[in-house]
């Protein structure tokens, strides 16, 4: 099948009227209806949406191809659109797109229809072909086009074969080879204009480049055993997951799909220049193993601790929620023996006690994999139950007798270690006969894990971090309000710095793990209270601004606005990352004083939330429920006025 049989005049609009992203894409949409592609639109946007939320198919240079794949989509088509002025469409440049190409592909659509697909995806990293296309003024020009260019590329596919022909064999081995595979979630357009940039890439530079695809046809051109061999270096662009191990012992780079696309000339340069890293398989057909060139140790580390941090929080807010509520009903509703207050106390105080263990475990789990699940547990619970070798609590008797257990702070230790531990055995029993393979997740991973994390955690951990946390939480606990002042303001700001990235869990996870250790703790409560203060801030800040500085902001920018004053309420910081995103020289350091403000004041008034999430919904639990709104709403106006005054006009801001 050729090109233009996906391609049709009447599936054409060669001036769009949208001027965003959203009335883009309705418009295309609507066309698509009119033209009997589509049969229920509202399902089919939905489909364009959530391949957009999963990355912009903005790829850069002017182009953007947003497509689907669903059974409300009649046959293959691609529906060309051209904008004279460009829409700002979240590119990967950053740059406004001026050309679209929106990929419609039916549940059924056959192998030849998707070949069309992938061509076409293939012939748009010709730049010279994008230009005549930007420039084209009919329907049928833009047909043209395209014939002209798949004829020139069949031509010189059949040019390369036959020269690949006449070559010797011997001449043909000493040239290098980087072989590769490209992958995307929906496989109909960047995984073939990833393997077509590679290719280029490597032709530029003298060097044969073989990229298998895994796009929605299955696997295409897969690599042979004697290619890999034989190959120099591998490069992965990949969004899902790929067949690792024959890669194994060989340089290797694994990056995002749309890396292929944009940057392949730096890809296939750290594979010639051996700036990859060898890759050593684990045996499991994952590229989420692979080595990623941009993740260093920092990363690794973060990436590990939020697996657990993510696992836990649950447990921490579920537990420590019905924990808070159960204090007021001592207070208010029956004291101490009453059974609502008993309950609800043994509930949150059940959870809890999972709080730790599961960080533990599942910071191993993300290092060692599953086998190092059960260690990693084990060692969080250790923390939790009693200090250690000397004069710690034993087993039977922990829940009374333990003084100062290791805490929060063991807990991450012993995640972390038990995760490198498996890793060790892993290492150390590689070699193992394949007849006795079957031994290691079911003995040999489990016994010795298991004995060598208690003996670190009995002999070493717990003794070293039951001081530490018991330091903590007096130094904690004697603080006067000056210095708890300086906490929470650093707490509060260090929320906006980077609204749910690393900063932002740091202060969370300090804060919460305080409240974790001791629930009852007053300066742990004003901990809690600074960080929801400072969470609340950015979006409360964004709602301020847009509805009362309406010229500095877009109409979509006002939509999402509006939703920020729930996002706020809530104390979900993430409702203003669109907005640091866009404007992050005026929108950060906005939020991060108005956020440090309100952090001061609830250190300077001892405010104190004993719950570990909420927002303003769990107001009533606040010792001053009064002034733990007037801290939010100064700190949130703060922002919101400064943000307000920095910002240029809407108009400016496009001359500019």
């Amino acid at each position: 099948m050729k090109i233009k049989d996906i391609l049709a005049p009447e599936s054409m609009i060669m001036s769009l009227k949208a001027a965003n992203k959203e009335d883009a894409v309705k418009e295309m949409a609507d066309l698509e209806v009119k033209t009997g592609i589509v049969n229920d639109e509202d399902e089919f946007i939905k489909s364009i949406w959530a391949r957009e939320n999963e990355s912009t198919t903005g790829i850069g240079d002017g182009i953007a191809m947003p497509h689907a794949r669903n059974k409300t989509i009649n046959k293959a088509r691609v529906l060309f659109a051209k904008s004279e002025k460009g829409i700002d469409y979240n590119s990967l440049d950053g740059q406004p797109v001026h050309l679209f190409f929106m990929i419609t592909a039916p549940d059924g659509a056959d192998n030849t229809h998707l070949e069309a697909l992938a061509k076409l995806s293939g012939l748009l990293i010709d730049p010279d072909l994008v230009n005549a296309l930007k420039k084209a003024q009919t329907p049928e020009e833009v047909i043209q086009l395209f014939e002209d260019a798949e004829k020139q590329k069949d031509q010189d596919k059949k040019a390369e074969k036959e020269q690949a022909a006449s070559t010797n064999e011997s001449n043909k081995e000493e040239k290098p080879l980087i072989v590769g595979v490209t992958a995307c979630i929906n496989g109909i357009a960047h995984t073939y204009m990833a393997q077509e940039a590679l290719i280029k890439a490597g032709k530029k530079r003298g060097v044969d480049v073989r990229i298998e695809t895994n796009g929605s046809e299955g696997v295409k051109d897969k690599l042979t055993a004697a290619e890999i061999s034989r190959a120099q270096g591998v490069v992965i662009a990949s969004d899902k997951k790929v067949d690792m191990p024959r890669f194994d012992g060989k340089p290797l780079i694994s990056r995002p799909v749309v890396d292929g696309i944009n940057k392949p000339d730096e890809l296939i340069d750290n594979i010639l220049d051996s700036k990859a890293s060898v890759y050593h398989s684990n045996g499991e057909k994952s590229n989420e193993e692979s080595d990623n060139s941009k993740e260093g140790v920092w990363g690794s580390i973060y990436k590990n601790l939020m697996n657990g941090v993510s696992h836990m929080l649950p447990f921490v807010i579920g537990g420590g929620i019905l924990m808070a509520i159960s204090f007021i009903v001592e207070n208010y509703a029956g004291g101490p023996k009453s059974p609502a207050f008993i309950f609800l106390n043994n509930a949150g105080n059940m959870a809890f006690a999972f709080m730790v263990p599961i960080l533990s475990g599942y910071i191993a789990e993300s290092i060692g994999d599953l086998p190092a699940l059960m260690p990693g547990f084990v060692g969080g619970f250790m923390a939790t139950v009693y200090s250690g070798a000397y004069g710690g609590a034993y087993v039977a008797n922990v829940v009374t007798n333990a003084k100062s257990p290791a805490g929060f702070l063991g807990g991450l230790a012993s995640g972390f270690i038990a995760g490198y531990l498996v890793v060790g055995l892993k290492k150390l029993f590689a070699k193992l006969p394949k007849s006795l393979e079957g031994m290691k997740p079911m003995l040999i991973y489990p016994i010795l894990s298991l004995l060598f994390i208690a003996l670190i955690m009995y002999y070493i951990v717990n003794p070293i971090f039951s001081a530490v946390n018991f330091a903590i939480t007096n130094f904690l606990n004697q603080m006067g309000t000056g210095n708890l002042v300086v906490l929470t303001t650093i707490l509060a700001a260090m929320m906006s710095i980077d609204m749910g990235g690393p900063f932002n869990k740091a202060a969370y996870v300090f804060a919460s793990g305080a409240f974790a250790n001791d629930p009852h703790s007053t300066v742990a409560a004003v901990m809690m209270a600074a960080v929801m203060v400072g969470g609340m801030v950015p979006p409360f800040a964004t709602a301020i601004g847009t509805t009362f500085f309406k010229n500095k902001y877009t109409v979509d920018e006002r939509r999402a606005g509006v939703t920020n004053w729930i996002l706020g309420f809530s104390f979900i910081t993430e409702g203003a990352i669109p907005f640091a995103a866009a404007d992050a020289g005026h929108v950060i350091p906005s939020c991060i004083i108005g956020s440090a403000v309100g952090g001061a004041l609830v250190g300077l008034w001892r405010i104190g939330v004993p719950a570990p999430h909420g927002g303003l919904w769990v107001s009533p639990l606040a010792n001053h429920i009064l002034l733990y709104f007037v801290a939010t709403i100064i700190g949130s106006i703060v922002a919101g006025v400064i943000l307000g005054l920095w910002k240029k006009p809407v108009d400016q801001q496009e001359d500019k």
